[in-house]
């Protein structure tokens, strides 16, 4: 038997960061390498995305995973066993095989996601290599600028933004080391601002750890708010803005119109929104700014404004969904999320289907996360040159912790944005 082959597969129910169950899986090969990974789950998720496979009934709300667990280590881990580690593509298509849907609803996408990591780290661990370099060479040396999220509304937060994330860029920033230390800087400041504004309430966070203000329902006024910060910081010619809007959220499907900060807006009057969004505010990225299905609309904005427009909902980190949107010019930014689509092999082909297109990759979390810190060195091993991860909570800090270490490891450059 080689020592690469797997002679384990187990699984068992954890915790996530919103006190959730989700899945630890555990691969085990014969040369004693162990590969464990965590599987994330988004609270705000497209309808496009792989199942994520719940148990239903009063436990845990019905959010428990334990046929999730059975499924990996009844049906899936016997398959497994004697494939090599090494073997990544061959895994993960007996992996799809097994589930037999498109949708991976058979055995559950969180159930795939948390054996292909699990099997990609043991992978790592049998030729004695850190993730990152394991998956991406030794070319992967680029450190991904972060866009953190400093105020959170819609599906994260408790405040009345209809907006998702409202983020700070740092593209003006030296090294990722200078880039965390400054975005630190400024939201503590936006911090002590909110409270004297907003009330001590403010301070409250989202799943993400950004602020979440009660009354603030504008995102131009939460705009206005993290520049303040930025500007009492000094730090004027570092930062850039961001958003995710995850426009499908407030979006009315039977009257094809959008409810933005008690005012309603039709497509066409969106896109000038955020125009005017663009021409006001040093906004460079925009996450889902329609609905999940408008590829028309994407496109539409895409040729129109000078900002990247990033697809989430809209592509799944589904290659047939992002070939979709290349062939129309919907979008010219990835989101990638390996629990969209439930295999690492799969969001490989479509990260490099986006970078052959011109596509910036980011690479990011969910709102239900864990502090396993695989994300990081994906994000590294795909030479990401973006990654979103959140801002405080300690989930959220120890993807940041590893790539500082990674950036020291590797004497890695830190990236530039591509646009």
């Amino acid at each position: 038997m080689s020592r690469t082959e797997i002679t384990a597969v187990e699984a068992r129910e954890i915790l996530d960061n919103r006190l959730e169950p989700t899945l630890r899986v555990t691969v085990r090969t014969e040369g004693g390498a162990v590969g464990r990974a965590d599987v994330p789950r988004g609270r705000s998720r497209g309808v496009h995305e792989a199942a994520d496979l719940r148990d239903g009934g009063d436990r845990y709300n019905g959010n428990g995973v334990r046929n999730a667990v059975e499924n990996v280590e009844s049906r899936i881990g016997p398959e497994l066993l004697g494939h090599s580690v090494t073997d990544q593509s061959g895994i993960d298509a007996l992996l799809c095989e097994l589930d037999g849907t498109a949708d991976k609803s058979n055995l559950g996408g969180n159930a795939l996601t948390g054996v292909s990591l699990a099997a990609l780290k043991a992978g790592a661990a049998a030729h004695d290599l850190p993730l990152y370099r394991y998956l991406g060479g030794p070319a992967a040396t680029t450190i991904p600028i972060p866009l953190v999220d400093l105020i959170e509304g819609g599906e994260l937060g408790a405040s009345e933004l209809p907006f998702q994330e409202h983020q700070i860029v740092p593209t003006g920033a030296d090294s990722f080391e200078e880039a965390i230390r400054m975005c630190a800087e400024v939201y503590y400041e936006l911090g002590d601002q909110l409270a004297e504004s907003h009330g001590k309430s403010a301070l409250s966070v989202g799943d993400e750890g950004g602020y979440t203000p009660s009354g603030m329902t504008d995102p131009r006024e939460a705009f206005d708010s993290i520049l303040s910060a930025v500007e009492e910081c000094g730090y004027g010619d570092i930062f850039e803005l961001g958003s995710d809007v995850a426009a499908t959220h407030f979006y009315d499907p039977d009257e094809e119109t959008y409810q933005l900060a008690e005012e309603t807006y039709t497509r066409g009057e969106l896109i000038d929104f955020y125009a005017e969004l663009t021409d006001t505010y040093p906004l460079i990225s925009i996450e889902d700014p329609l609905e999940e299905d408008d590829f028309e609309g994407f496109a539409e904005l895409t040729d129109r404004l000078d900002a990247q427009i990033v697809g989430d909902d809209l592509f799944v980190t589904n290659v047939s969904r992002l070939q979709e949107g290349i062939d129309v010019g919907a979008g010219d930014a990835l989101l990638c999320k390996v629990n969209q689509v439930g295999t690492v092999t799969e969001t490989i082909e479509t990260v490099e289907t986006a970078r052959r297109n011109g596509y910036a990759i980011q690479v990011s979390e969910r709102s239900g996360q864990t502090a396993d810190t695989w994300l990081a060195e994906v994000a590294v091993g795909l030479h990401a040159n973006q990654i979103k991860t959140g801002t405080t909570r300690s989930e959220r800090i120890e993807q940041y912790n590893r790539l500082l270490e990674i950036s020291d490891d590797c004497g890695g450059d830190y990236a530039t944005w591509l646009r």
